[in-house]
């Protein structure tokens, strides 16, 4: 996944010169996960640059970039240190098309690594997605794969309205299902990492059908995705797992007919439980499937507790925690 978003970045960087990128060591060092390496070498300092360790102040130039014809792709270096940021965001690059009545507009995409599984404790390894997902303005993407990552990429780097682009750090070397005590397993190994080369997009508010079932439809973003596919393997049960790729806009016509077709659902995430994104998936498919539902609603999360560094796989929503929502639904 590094290697798509690597290649996404330079798509855009060589077709088009407005596009520039930067953040904290995504310049010279590449950023901490290389995701940038190689490219201000390639294009230049003006294009790809290092940035203050001051979140505020790369949104906030950001904003001004947008506003006066750039494309800047901003980097969080995790997105746990976003918050800074929130105020930019939110108050200024989410609003700024309808405050100007269409004058002024921000087409930034800002990518920021997310989620655990690497051992980060608890200011390395937040979900924060939910808090943007409240802000209308924004569109919100989080991939689940390679071929996904690089072809959102480019559309939201294309996109006017301003994108918060999370990749889930755990995902960037190989598909995690949530078996840690497993070896890691290659990306090479998986379907998903055949990207082409060059241009192409895929579209921002589309679904996509990760496993087809007909007994229950999980819904699930990100590394929960290769979770809910091993808990359906392992369960037996015929589960349609729905990676959702954006959660704004967010693709309620495929999550309706999938829930429809099977009448029951469990949703995952990792972020914590009170308030998460799951809360606003419940209610839609509440809200467009109540009658065709045969057992209330499971949801999988994270706790409500910072992320713990000692009892990390306590914390993470494991294949064995959605296997018994799963058997849960089935069961009721």
């Amino acid at each position: 996944m590094i290697e798509a978003i690597r290649d996404a970045l330079d798509v855009m960087l060589g077709a088009d010169d407005n596009v520039v990128v930067f953040g904290e060591d995504v310049g010279y060092f590449g950023g901490v996960f290389r995701a940038t390496e190689g490219l201000q070498k390639k294009y230049g300092k003006s294009r790809v640059f290092d940035a203050p360790i001051s979140e505020l102040g790369i949104i906030g130039a950001a904003v001004g970039m947008g506003a006066y014809g750039l494309r800047p792709v901003p980097e969080i270096q995790f997105a746990d240190y976003i918050l800074p940021a929130y105020d930019q965001i939110a108050s200024e690059a989410a609003r700024l098309r309808y405050r100007s009545s269409g004058e002024f507009f921000a087409p930034i995409t800002i990518r920021t690594p997310c989620g655990g599984g690497i051992f980060g404790g608890q200011t390395h390894s937040q979900s924060p997605e939910a808090l943007f997902t409240h802000v209308a303005g924004l569109k919100v993407v989080m991939p689940s794969n390679p071929y996904d990552a690089k072809g959102l990429l480019i559309a939201s780097i294309e996109d006017d309205d301003p994108v918060i682009f999370f990749e889930p750090k755990r995902l960037y070397n190989g598909p995690f299902d949530g078996h840690h005590e497993r070896p890691v397993t290659p990306w090479s190994a998986h379907p998903a990492s055949e990207v082409p080369d060059g241009h192409y997009t895929v579209p921002l508010g589309k679904a996509s059908i990760a496993r087809e079932g007909e007994a229950v439809t999980v819904l699930a973003y990100g590394t929960m995705v290769h979770v809910a596919l091993v808990a359906a393997q392992e369960t037996g049960i015929d589960a349609e797992v729905v990676d959702l790729r954006s959660l704004l806009p967010l693709d309620e016509e495929t999550i309706e007919a999938s829930v429809k077709k099977t009448g029951r659902c469990v949703v995952v995430h990792e972020a914590t439980r009170t308030s998460g994104f799951a809360g606003e998936l419940i209610a839609v498919v509440q809200e467009r499937c109540l009658y065709h539902l045969e057992a209330p609603i499971e949801r999988v999360t994270g706790w409500d507790t910072p992320y713990p560094h000692a009892q990390e796989w306590d914390y993470f929503p494991g294949p064995g925690r959605v296997g018994a929502a799963l058997h849960k639904v089935m069961e009721a």
